[in-house]
C-alpha cells in the first residue's frame, strides 16, 4: 500500500489508515488527478458519479485534520466548481463523547487540581463533543456559569503526523501533475498547519476572544464570552457560559423574544466592521457560532480561528465592490491585477474584469450571485486569489446565508452601503492618525539636529543673486522656488514638531 512515499516509522501506520481509507470510498479516480498513483494504492474505482460526496465522507473518517482541510478547500471557489464546493460545505466532525474519566487527567494537570475542587458544580457529563475537544458545564465558587472545553487525548500527535504526511503528499502531487501545481498544494498544506497548530492551543483562542472583546467594547450588542484566564492553557479553555438561541428561522428568534430584522442588521454590520475597519474577523460565522441573546445582541463563539485583513487589502476590497457599484471595468481589471497570483495573461484578467460588470455593474450587488459569478470567471480564466481573500468572501457569503435564512429578503448590499460611513469616520479618527503621527514626530526628532544647517542652506541660496542670461532662465527660477518650498517646509515642521511635542 506504501510505494513511493519516504516517511518515518511513526507515521507509517497512519499512512497504510488513510491508503485503506481511499480505497474504501473508492477514490481512484482522485488519486490519479492528483498525480498520487504510486504513491498510494488506488483500490476500488468507482468513477466520477458522486466523487465529491465519497470524498467528504472520506475526509470525515479521515479525523480532524482533513476534515478541517475540506473546510479550507470550501473557500476555494475560484478553484473548484460548485459541486464540491456544496459538499465540501457540509463538513462536520461526528465525534463520540468520551467518558470524562478518560480525559480527567488533562482536566487535573490543567487545573493543578481536581474540577470537583477547582469549581463549585461541574458536570462529567459532556454538554457538547467535537473532533478536537468536548464540552463540560461548571460553576465557579463566585456563582459564574462557565464551560469547559477540554482537549481530547493524543489530539496533538495525531494531528502533527497527518500535517507532516500531508506536506510530503502535496509536495509529490505538486512534482507529478501540471494540473495540481495551479492549486499550488503545497502552499494549501502549509495554510492548513497555520489553521491546525492555531486551534490546537486553547489559549489562542482565548487571546482571540480578548482582542474581539476589544474590538466591540463600545458596543453593548456584541456580547464575546469573558476568558477566566486562571484556568485556561493550551488544553483546556474555561470561559462564560452563553445561553442564546442560534439564528436558524425568524420562527425561534421570535418565539424567544428577539426581532429577525434586528438581528440580520447587527450580524451584517457586525462582520464588515470586523473585515473592513477592525482587520480581523470570524473566520467562519455559522450558526452554530452565532448565538441571539435578548434585547437583539449577537455572541460570537468558537474563536480558534481569525481572519486577518491588512490596511492595503481592506482598501484593495473597498475599491473591487466601489468598481462594481460604479460599472468601472479599468478600476476592477486594476485591481484583479494585485489580487492574482502567479503569471496571468493580461487579457484573461480584462475578460474577467469586462464580464463582471457586465453582468452586475450599475446596480443593486446580490452578493451570493455575483460571488458565484466572479469565482466560476476565476476558474473560467485561470485566475487565482490569495488565500487571505478567499477567506473574507467566504465569511461574507456564511453571514449572508445566516441572515437570509432569518430574514428572506435580506440585502447585504444595503450594509455594505451603510458601512461606506463607518469607513469613511475611521478613516478620519484620532486613533486611526496618532500612530502615524507619533512616527513623524519622531522622525522630525531624529533631524532636529540637522534643521538650523538645513534652514541656513536656504537661506543662502535664496539670498544668492540670480542672474538670468540664458534661455534656461525657467529652469534656474524653478530651483530656487524649490529651495524657498524646502524651507517653507522645515520651517513649518520644526513649528509644527515644537507644538506636538510641547
Amino acid at each position: 500500500m506504501l510505494q513511493s512515499l519516504r516517511v518515518a516509522a511513526r507515521d507509517r501506520e497512519r499512512l497504510a489508515e488513510i491508503a485503506g481509507i481511499v480505497s474504501r470510498f473508492g477514490l481512484s479516480v482522485l488519486v490519479s488527478r492528483l498525480g498520487l498513483d504510486r504513491t498510494v494504492s488506488k483500490g476500488g474505482d468507482a468513477g466520477d458519479d458522486g466523487l465529491p460526496r465519497r470524498t467528504r465522507l472520506a475526509l470525515e473518517a479521515l479525523g480532524p485534520t482533513f476534515i478541517k482541510l475540506g473546510q479550507i478547500l470550501a473557500t476555494r471557489s475560484d478553484l473548484l466548481p460548485p459541486d464540491w464546493i456544496a459538499e465540501l460545505e457540509t463538513l462536520h466532525s461526528n465525534a463520540p463523547t468520551l467518558p470524562f474519566e478518560q480525559i480527567r487527567d488533562i482536566v487535573e494537570q490543567a487545573l493543578g487540581e481536581s474540577p470537583e475542587e477547582a469549581f463549585a458544580s461541574f458536570e462529567s457529563q459532556p454538554l457538547a463533543a467535537a473532533s478536537m475537544a468536548q464540552v463540560h458545564r461548571a460553576t465557579t465558587h463566585d456563582g459564574r456559569q462557565v464551560v469547559l472545553k477540554i482537549r481530547r487525548p493524543g489530539i496533538d500527535r495525531r494531528m502533527r503526523a497527518d500535517l507532516r504526511l500531508l506536506g510530503q503528499l502535496a509536495a509529490v502531487a505538486e512534482a507529478s501533475s501540471a494540473e495540481m501545481r495551479r492549486y499550488a498544494p503545497t502552499g494549501l498544506v502549509r495554510s492548513l498547519a497555520d489553521a491546525v497548530l492555531e486551534e490546537l492551543d486553547f489559549a489562542n483562542e482565548g487571546r482571540n476572544a480578548e482582542r474581539l472583546r476589544a474590538d466591540f467594547r463600545g458596543n453593548p450588542r456584541v456580547v464575546v464570552p469573558e476568558i477566566h484566564w486562571q484556568w485556561t492553557s493550551e488544553t483546556l479553555l474555561v470561559m462564560d457560559h452563553v445561553d442564546g438561541v442560534p439564528p436558524r428561522s425568524a420562527e425561534s428568534l421570535r418565539s424567544a423574544g428577539i426581532d429577525p430584522q434586528a438581528i440580520a442588521e447587527l450580524g451584517a454590520d457586525l462582520v464588515l466592521d470586523m473585515v473592513l475597519i477592525n482587520g480581523r474577523f470570524h473566520a467562519d460565522p455559522h450558526p452554530g457560532n452565532l448565538l441571539c441573546l435578548q434585547g437583539n445582541r449577537l455572541a460570537l463563539l468558537d474563536l480558534g480561528m481569525l481572519g486577518h485583513v491588512s490596511p492595503g487589502r481592506r482598501e484593495e476590497f473597498i475599491d473591487f465592490v466601489r468598481s462594481i457599484t460604479a460599472s468601472d471595468p479599468d478600476e476592477l481589471a486594476s485591481v484583479l491585477q494585485r489580487w492574482s497570483t502567479g503569471v496571468v495573461p493580461e487579457a484573461n484578467i480584462r475578460r474577467t474584469a469586462d464580464r463582471l460588470i457586465a453582468r452586475h455593474g450599475g446596480q443593486r450587488i446580490v452578493l451570493a450571485a455575483m460571488v458565484a459569478d466572479f469565482m466560476a470567471l476565476m476558474r473560467a480564466e485561470k485566475l487565482v486569489l490569495p488565500a487571505d481573500l478567499l477567506l473574507i468572501f467566504k465569511a461574507l457569503m456564511t453571514i449572508d446565508g445566516v441572515l437570509s435564512a432569518i430574514v428572506p429578503d435580506f440585502d447585504l448590499s444595503q450594509a455594505i452601503e451603510r458601512s461606506s460611513l463607518r469607513i469613511a469616520m475611521h478613516r478620519l479618527s484620532p486613533a486611526r492618525w496618532e500612530t502615524t503621527l507619533q512616527s513623524v514626530g519622531r522622525e522630525l526628532l531624529r533631524t532636529g539636529d540637522d534643521a538650523p544647517r538645513l534652514i541656513r542652506a536656504a537661506v543662502a541660496r535664496l539670498e544668492a543673486p540670480v542672474t538670468v542670461e540664458r534661455a534656461d532662465s525657467a529652469v534656474a527660477l524653478t530651483g530656487a522656488l524649490r529651495w524657498l518650498a524646502a524651507a517653507v517646509f522645515v520651517g513649518s515642521a520644526l513649528i509644527a514638531a515644537a507644538v506636538a511635542l510641547r
